[in-house]
């Protein structure tokens, strides 16, 4: 069984400048009410709160008493009723439901990292039921990050990561605690990031694809996938 302390979970990377950009345009389009509930849906509470409030929006909704306190800390007013009119995809750089692309930045990157690497010949099969077989020599990567922390069941062999800014397919049935990345030849080192979606580079959109795939909206696969994330920040 795979380790489950911190350095075996994905982590959850929040860009504080495509944050701080999204708040701004989100608040600019109108409204003054912006949905935190779920963790800020997964971005996390207080640092959400203050890139919005920073950006002109007077109230946050939250989930409960101990988050409005924290904030009323942070002299932000936190409220547990009432309706949120902020646009949350600007916010949080995620698409609408049904929509065919990003309307905003991501705020959110999801990583996880090369565990270990093995050559496989053709025939040779991979994870649980053996639901991929390779059809030529390749090498493939275990990776942090499975079912038990978003990392749907539905995305084996269905989409693709980001490794060393190339596109990787996830390949056989997503583990509890890992996938299977095939780097179709190539190799990578132990300890090289994967992206599961976000950044700039080929898994930016990813998410999109992912929505396709399992029939859930891109703020429900966010948010679960945040909330079993390490929490982490870049530029």
């Amino acid at each position: 069984m795979c380790e489950t302390t911190s350095s075996s979970l994905p982590r959850a990377m929040i860009s504080r400048s495509a944050l701080a950009a999204g708040a701004s345009a989100a608040v600019r389009a109108g409204g003054r009410v912006a949905d935190l509930r779920r963790d800020a849906w997964g971005h996390g509470v207080l640092a959400v709160a203050q890139a919005v409030t920073a950006a002109g929006a007077e109230r946050v909704l939250v989930d409960a008493s101990g988050e409005v306190e924290a904030l009323r800390l942070e002299r932000i007013e936190g409220i547990m009723t009432g309706v949120p009119d902020i646009d949350p995809h600007l916010l949080y750089g995620l698409p609408r439901d049904g929509g065919d692309a990003l309307i905003a930045r991501p705020a959110m990157r999801l990583t996880g990292r090369v565990l270990s690497t093995k050559r496989l010949r053709v025939g040779d099969a991979v994870s649980y039921g053996y639901a991929y077989r390779a059809t030529a020599e390749t090498t493939v990567a275990l990776v942090t990050g499975g079912y038990a922390q978003g990392i749907v069941r539905a995305l084996g062999n269905r989409a693709h990561v980001e490794v060393g800014h190339v596109a990787r397919r996830i390949v056989g049935r997503v583990a509890m605690d890992v996938c299977v990345v095939d780097l179709e030849g190539d190799d990578a080192e132990v300890g090289t990031e994967v992206t599961y979606f976000g950044g700039e580079g080929p898994a930016r959109q990813a998410i999109m694809r992912w929505a396709a795939v399992t029939g859930m909206g891109a703020a429900e696969l966010a948010t679960v996938a945040g909330a079993h994330a390490v929490r982490g920040w870049e530029a």
